[in-house]
């Protein structure tokens, strides 16, 4: 089980669930309002039954003293008058009632399921686009879908649960007691002597599920992480005939979160039979003391014993909403915690303060004595050197692991590095307007995603106003169109999630299209025919040739048939760079390139 989080954690967080509930403090007011006159009608409908009571024993007796009558119920009004007066007033306060509770609710789903969730998630949505790659790579995507979708929730359940429920709760205990004791402050202590053992055991409650609502969250992370891995890893479970493990395995999640839940509902279980009890005994408490009063004539049946009993049981009923409101914190707590977790991360790679466009941009890119990491202790580039002059085709080499990605995320800034910098055309990546630098590059990454939406809204996806003689351009360039065209809807082919129903060569295509529509002066490719056949590479390559004049581009390469065209061949090792030339003078050393290049051979030939 989590350790349970610091107090001044858990005062940090409800300071700042209170600023937010401040922000929205016209709409707070108004609910507030709406309910505090629900709570009025409720007593003077309990007030003006206890009245008609008291008058209906009166005409039975006549010995009996008449009420105190409202002051809508004329003075001179004949018995049967004052009963029909009295109970209209009733119906009327009662229809209010029931109007404002209605007007109650419209607003609260106005405001609180709809502004707070919301513009809520639209905040993590907008700060998790502003997160560096360190973040997801250190937080699994089951995680920030469940916080996103679920935790969002919890400021609407501490404004609405727990804030404005506490008000009302405030408001109709005063009013009730208030009532209680003008009417008799012995009976009123007698009734209300079971108050403290219900806040007490409120409070130990409290304390004794708060632990279980982080773990609860920490379980369902692991479930939604271990369902949506599931789903998109489909075709290994299949391929593999797991489904039977996959099965055993999700119900053994859901099995740990069930068993979790257990411990905190035999808490419920316990607790809301006591507070429940403790209500009873109040009421017994009414029953013999002020029936004994009222048997004395210390105080009157209906606006006495009977109104005593009405509000009592509203009295019973806030502080049964009491232990609620208690449940609705632990829950509001834990989930925002975890939605500020999002919101207070430092998004690690960000525009500097006064950064600036240096305007046109040739594509000169330089490393400087450049070392990298994505986690602490564990190099991935080590003083990395070397200049692509502009329009320049650079190749990077190197067996798996040797840090050729790593090399490529460092140019659009996806990480920053360790120590060195990176520049280009000599101004420093850190000193560039981030979203300006990412327009200088284009990225063909080595997982090629695609987005739910048709295939030209994908291939103009960083250039979304792009003419549709642009985006067909772009396609026949990748050597796409012909595909496209071929499709029975063509570039309005609505493709599913990744581009399922697309061939495996086909989606590289797009995304060398995505990234040449922009027509940006640096390009990344990072092994992008990595999934097609050589004769497929040979067309997609020769087809880009006029697209890469002129501009920088980076190519991780395997192939012989690409690295012959490169300018300049970046050799790695274990994140060092080993050899850097051209491929003929490479291959006149005996080096690691020649090598590999040899042993590549001998393989095509066997």
């Amino acid at each position: 089980m989590p350790a349970d989080p610091a107090p001044d954690d858990r005062a940090a967080t409800l300071r700042r669930l209170l600023r937010i509930a401040w922000s929205y403090r016209a709409d707070c007011l108004q609910l507030l309002g709406l309910q505090l006159a629900v709570v009025f009608l409720t007593v003077a409908v309990i007030a003006l039954a206890g009245v008609g009571i008291d008058f209906i024993r009166h005409c039975a007796d006549r010995t009996v003293a008449a009420p105190a009558l409202p002051f809508f119920v004329p003075a001179d009004a004949s018995d049967r008058a004052v009963l029909a007066w009295l109970g209209a007033g009733i119906f009327v306060a009662a229809l209010a009632r029931a109007a404002l509770s209605f007007a109650f609710g419209l607003v609260s789903v106005r405001f609180l399921h709809g502004r707070i969730v919301v513009n809520l998630r639209a905040q993590v949505f907008a700060k998790l686009q502003q997160l560096s790659f360190r973040f997801f790579d250190g937080n699994a995507s089951g995680s920030i879908i469940n916080r996103v979708t679920s935790d969002a929730h919890a400021v609407r359940i501490f404004i609405e649960g727990v804030l404005l429920q506490l008000a009302i709760i405030a408001v109709t205990l005063v009013a009730c007691s208030a009532y209680m004791f003008r009417t008799d402050w012995r009976l009123s202590l007698a009734c209300l002597s079971v108050l403290p053992f219900q806040v007490w055991f409120a409070i130990r409650f409290s304390r004794r599920v708060r632990p279980a609502y982080e773990e609860n969250r920490e379980l369902m992370d692991r479930m939604v992480l271990g369902f949506s891995e599931n789903v998109q890893g489909i075709q290994v479970v299949k391929g593999f005939a797991l489904e039977p493990r996959i099965q055993a395995r999700f119900a053994g999640w859901s099995e740990a979160i069930r068993v979790q839940k257990r411990k905190v509902f035999g808490e419920i279980a316990l607790f809301w039979p006591v507070i429940d009890g403790l209500n009873r005994l109040s009421m017994a408490i009414l029953l013999g003391y002020g029936g004994w009063m009222v048997a004395r004539g210390e105080i009157a049946l209906g606006t006495g014993l009977v109104a005593f009993a009405g509000l009592l049981q509203q009295f019973s009923t806030q502080v049964t909403t009491l232990a609620a409101v208690v449940d609705n914190a632990q829950v509001s707590l834990a989930g925002a915690k975890r939605i500020f977790e999002i919101l207070d991360t430092d998004p690690g790679v960000a525009s500097a303060p006064g950064a600036r466009s240096p305007g046109r941009f040739l594509g000169r890119v330089a490393f400087e004595d450049v070392s990298f990491e994505y986690q602490d202790n564990a190099t991935v580039l080590r003083g990395l050197s070397f200049v692509a002059e502009p329009g320049r085709r650079i190749a990077i080499a190197g067996a798996t692991g040797a840090g050729k990605s790593a090399l490529l995320s460092l140019i659009p800034r996806f990480y920053d590095p360790r120590s060195g910098r990176v520049t280009l055309d000599g101004h420093d990546l850190r000193d560039l307007p981030l979203p300006e630098l990412r327009r200088q590059v284009g990225i063909v990454f080595q997982e090629n995603f695609l987005f739910s939406n048709s295939i030209a809204a994908n291939i103009a996806f960083g250039h979304p106003e792009a003419t549709m003689e642009r985006i067909e351009r772009a396609a026949r360039v990748a050597g796409a169109h012909e595909f496209i065209a071929a499709l029975p809807e063509g570039y309005e082919t609505h493709l599913g999630e990744g581009g399922v129903n697309l061939s495996g060569g086909l989606r590289p295509r797009l995304a060398i299209a995505r990234a040449l529509l922009l027509d940006p002066p640096v390009r990344l490719l990072d092994d992008p025919t990595s999934a097609i056949d050589a004769e497929t590479e040979k067309e997609i390559m020769a087809a880009m040739e006029a697209a890469m004049v002129g501009r920088t581009t980076f190519i991780v390469a395997h192939r012989l048939s690409t690295l012959r065209r490169a300018d300049l061949i970046l050799v790695l090792d274990h994140g060092r760079l080993i050899q850097a030339g051209t491929h003929a003078e490479l291959m006149a050393k005996d080096g690691h390139y020649r090598r590999a290049i040899l042993v590549q051979s001998e393989g095509a030939a066997a």
